[in-house]
């Protein structure tokens, strides 16, 4: 059974709505938060990672 979503998503859409604005001049917001949808939720993916990682090189002893 393939249960796979295709698309490209919550964040896809709105950072596809954010440039066409953009792009027509009807927001004045800078790129950085044009783009931040793609940037915000890299951040989610990547904070948690790094906080693991971390963890378990200080419970390792290797820090």
């Amino acid at each position: 059974m393939n249960n796979r979503k295709n698309g490209i998503g919550f964040v896809g859409t709105l950072t596809l709505i954010f440039i066409v604005l953009k792009i027509l001049n009807l927001i004045t917001w800078s790129w950085i938060w044009v783009l931040a949808p793609i940037w915000i939720s890299a951040l989610i993916a990547i904070i948690p990672f790094a906080f693991i990682l971390v963890r378990s090189r200080i419970k390792n002893g290797r820090w």
